[in-house]
């Protein structure tokens, strides 16, 4: 019998969570991956961005408009007889959050921040510091319950293990892959002296603007530089969160009023974001806290040098091919920026080691490791009925 899979992805609206269902359900097959029908239940604008087969049946999940009391009440009482309804065996929630009481579910970490709580307090007394609280709440309930649990990275199992004490079902590591437009060879690296203030060496940071992404220190950092007389520029671009990007903004009208040498772009069509990294000769990335950094990846793929954070699973994932900072220390990151800046050798050894390293990253790859714990996670669910 081939396995019908109901997944819930009604909380999945923006960002990694609609790249991984876009991406998942682009290469699943019926017949490679042993299934017979996907049933998915999403906001009408996630579900316009997969792909349309005629194993998928898309549903709308409740209105957002309607508030997410509504929705965690559609979740709780509506959700699982709509799956029984339509002979669904196993509930995958790539969301993280499950109340439907239907088994067996596989639920999926995405999100590390409810799980840390130095950065949770960051945020201050904020209905933003609610909800991750009742983020960690409900995730670690999930989880725990939950037959099967998918991690992106080591790091992330470790530290939600960490929170939560135990996890009675399977669990498997399954990193994402990477989009093959974002693979770009390495380019010849050139001297600093071979840029000017006209012809800047340009320096990429993508993500979301947040207090936890530490945006505001890179560009402290950039900032010193350039008082140091390096020709260089930053480009930050993501969509942002308010309080953190008035913060940022406060910063950049005293450094840097004209936007002469840090630019912020804002959001970037994720269609699109493969041209800004190829514009690029250099990449930052700062986050203090993250699960699966896609971001890093991209950089990785596109052959950039990159100058990295030292937390979370970022070392994890980019290994000895790279050059580390802690994020939130202003003058490491610029002594970390000036030591790869400075030296040829350095930009060509770590940016041609992370090109090499990011191929083993494929969607394909996560799509068959995905359905394949599914799979597995179901037939012993169902051996023990």
């Amino acid at each position: 019998m081939n396995t019908k899979i109901c997944i819930d992805a009604s909380n999945i609206r923006e960002g990694g969570g609609v790249t991984h269902l876009t991406e998942l359900l682009n290469i699943a097959s019926p017949d490679k991956h042993n299934f017979g029908s996907i049933l998915i239940f999403a906001p009408p604008s996630t579900l316009d961005k997969l792909v349309s087969k005629p194993w998928i049946i898309k549903k709308n999940s409740p209105d957002v408009r309607k508030g997410i009391l509504y929705r965690i009440y559609w979740q709780r009482f509506i959700l699982a007889r709509l799956a029984r309804e339509a002979g669904s065996h196993i509930l995958f929630v790539p969301g993280g959050v499950d109340v439907s009481g239907f088994k067996p579910v596989v639920a999926m970490s995405q999100n590390l921040l409810p799980f840390d709580w130095r950065l949770i307090l960051r945020y201050r007394f904020t209905l933003f510091t609610l909800k991750l609280v009742l983020l960690r709440y409900a995730q670690s309930k999930t989880f725990v319950k939950s037959a099967g649990v998918i991690f992106l990275t080591n790091f992330a199992r470790k530290e939600v293990i960490q929170v939560i004490k135990n996890v009675s079902g399977h669990i498997s590591i399954i990193p994402h892959g990477i989009d093959p437009r974002f693979f770009i060879s390495p380019r010849v690296q050139i001297g600093i002296e071979h840029y000017s203030i006209k012809n800047p060496l340009k320096i990429i940071y993508v993500s979301t603007i947040d207090l936890y992404k530490n945006q505001e220190n890179v560009a402290a950092a950039v900032a010193k530089l350039r008082n140091k007389g390096f020709p260089i520029e930053l480009n930050l671009i993501g969509s942002s969160r308010p309080s953190a990007m008035k913060k940022l903004q406060d910063y950049l009208d005293i450094a840097d009023p004209n936007s002469d040498f840090i630019k912020y772009i804002g959001a970037v069509d994720f269609t699109e974001l493969h041209n800004y990294y190829a514009n690029a000769d250099l990449m930052v990335f700062a986050s203090s806290c993250e699960n699966m950094p896609n971001i890093l990846l991209e950089g990785m793929a596109s052959g950039l040098p990159i100058v990295c954070s030292n937390k979370g699973p970022m070392p994890e994932i980019l290994g000895d091919s790279g050059l580390y900072f802690d994020p939130e220390n202003v003058d490491e990151i610029s002594d970390c920026m000036i030591r790869m800046i400075n030296s040829v050798s350095i930009r060509k050894t770590m940016s041609e080691a992370a090109h090499q390293k990011s191929k083993v990253f494929s969607w394909s790859n996560c799509a068959d490791l995905t359905f394949n714990f599914l799979s597995s996670v179901y037939d012993e669910s169902d051996s023990k009925n």
